[in-house]
């Protein structure tokens, strides 16, 4: 599955309300968010049945204060809608795939 930027509140609850789907709140100024950038695009490309979601805080603080976001990267897992698991940094893909064991 593709990676999607999303830009508002109303594309958030859209993309993660099917299916399994990882959040990254990242900057373009944070350097660990631009190292998950990769890792993230091959656990899409890896896995079709989970969709990873981006939002660039900068663009979306109202998604930032929504969450209570006060670190980048954050990520989190979600299944239909549901929100599963949470992780704070860099992590590796095995990680990530993990929160939907």
């Amino acid at each position: 599955m593709a990676v999607i930027n999303i830009t508002s509140s109303a594309e958030y609850e859209s993309a993660v309300s099917k299916g399994k789907v990882v959040v990254d709140f990242w900057a373009v100024w944070c350097q660990p968010c631009r190292m998950m950038g990769p890792v993230l695009e091959s656990l899409a490309e890896e896995n079709p049945d989970i969709t990873v979601v981006k939002v660039n805080v900068d663009q979306c603080p109202d998604l930032l204060m929504k969450f209570g976001i006060d670190a980048v990267p954050t990520l989190y897992a979600y299944n239909n809608g549901v929100k599963i698991g949470e992780i704070v940094g860099l992590n590796r893909k095995e990680s990530i795939l993990e929160l939907f064991e």
